[in-house]
């Protein structure tokens, strides 16, 4: 993937803590979904596919 994860647009996971202690960021391209921990935005994103995210999603928001 040619643009690095510092020129997408991250936002907060809504699944995040609110005592920020658990927070996750996600930002979407056009190939991928790219997850980091608000934390520490200096560390590599995790990226995965859209064909494995949406899955995950689904399988997350119905526990």
């Amino acid at each position: 993937m040619s643009s690095g994860t510092t020129e997408l647009a991250w936002f907060k996971s809504s699944y995040s803590g609110s005592e920020g202690d658990s927070c996750v960021e996600v930002a979407t391209a056009e190939r991928a979904v790219h997850v980091r921990d608000s934390k520490d935005t200096g560390r590599p994103a995790f990226t995965v596919g859209h064909e494995g995210w949406d899955p995950f999603v689904r399988f997350v928001t119905q526990s």
